[in-house]
Formats: structure tokens, sequence, C-alpha cells
């Protein structure tokens, strides 16, 4: 995203995350200061402070010698998050849930649609943008703002971990995110934001599992 605009440090924060969890940044790369502060249009002060909100995410770290790079997580960082996560999803129809609204149900089924669409014909970054879609709408359904941000927070961390295992399990992990969605509309529907969690943690413990058995099952 190129911009000529001058842009804020959340705005910058929230592009470069993007950037790694899509893996458009991915493990090794270098973030160079000045080119970002060109692409805003900013100074490298905003550039820098947006990059040392992301290193306490753990997706970035700097070293010497070569400055701040992306990094990847360990297996057992990442079995961290995915515990984190289901801990996290047991709590979005207890903490303060918000009403769900006409909105919010037309918002699942048009993923539920392009979701059924992708399992036929599948794209990787087309299914990277229908997960962050989905995981935008789940965070709005949580009513209670810490909760929220820790869900974001652990999504972050867990994202680009996951979208390595999409491109290995393509027919995997269209098939799942379709039966996840079907799952979705049917709680949003009935007004469930507890059974809401319940999916979401389910299809977390799915998740990790599939992790492992892509990435980290020959290492271990």
């Amino acid at each position: 995203m190129t911009t000529s605009a001058k842009a804020n440090v959340d705005t910058i924060q929230a592009e470069i995350i993007r950037r790694i969890c899509f893996l458009d940044y991915p493990p090794g790369q270098r973030l160079k200061e000045a080119a970002l502060a060109t692409e805003f249009g900013v100074s490298r002060t905003p550039v820098r402070d947006a990059i040392s909100r992301i290193k306490h995410l753990g997706l970035v770290e700097t070293r010497n010698g070569v400055g701040t790079v992306v990094v990847t997580l360990t297996h057992a960082q990442i079995r961290h998050v995915y515990e984190m996560r289901q801990h996290l999803a047991t709590l979005i129809g207890t903490m303060s849930p918000r009403p769900v609204t006409p909105g919010d149900l037309a918002r699942i089924s048009a993923l539920l649609d392009a979701a059924i669409s992708l399992e036929r014909n599948f794209d990787t970054r087309f299914y990277l943008e229908l997960n962050d879609q989905l995981q935008d709408l789940i965070a709005e359904l949580i009513g209670n703002p810490v909760l929220r941000s820790f869900w974001r927070q652990a999504y972050f961390q867990a994202a680009s971990t996951w979208y390595r295992v999409a491109a290995l399990a393509k027919a995997e992990v269209a098939a799942a995110l379709v039966q996840e969605l079907r799952d979705l509309k049917d709680a949003i529907n009935r007004g469930d934001i507890a059974a809401v969690g319940y999916v979401q943690r389910v299809q977390i413990g799915y998740g990790y599992q599939r992790i492992v058995h892509h990435l980290f099952s020959k290492v271990d």
C-alpha cells in the first residue's frame, strides 16, 4: 500500500503487521526505516515508533549489524500463542458480548459464499483476505475492549505461521474455512456469541494440529 498522504503511527503499524501476517514481509525480511518513511510520507520517527510497537508482539527483532528483521516464532512460542487463543475464545461469550446485528449476519453470509467459491478454485491470497476479514468480524463481536485487544494481538502472532500452512494444505484449509463459516453463521443467526467462541476454540485447536503436522512434525 503506497500512499502520498502522510500516515500516522497507528496506520503504519497496522499496514506493517498486515504485510508480516500475509507474508509480504517473510521471515528474514529487513524493515528499512528510510524506505518506509518515504512510502508513507513521514519522517523516520513515526516509522520507528510503529516498529517499536510491533517488537512487543514478537514479530520483529533488532539484530546487531543487520537492523530490524521479521522473525519466525519457534514451535514452543506458537504452542503458547495457540493455547492463549483457545483460552481467549472461551471468554468471547462471557465478557460483555455485544448484540448481534443484521449487518453481522450479512457479513458472515458473504464470507461463507466467498469461501465456497474459494473451495472450488483455491487462491492463497484470497484465502488470507477472507480469513483476515473473518478475524475482524470476530473481534468486533467482542464487547470487552481489553479482550478484543488481546484477541487481535494473539491473531497477529499466529497469522504468518498459519498462512504458511495455508500455502501447503490448500484444499484442506479451504474446506475447514467453509465448515467454520457455516458453524459461525448458525451461531450468529441465533445470536449466540458463546457459540461463536466455542466454534473459534475448536477451529483454533484444529489449526494448531495442522501447524504441527505440516511445519513441525519433521523437526520434533
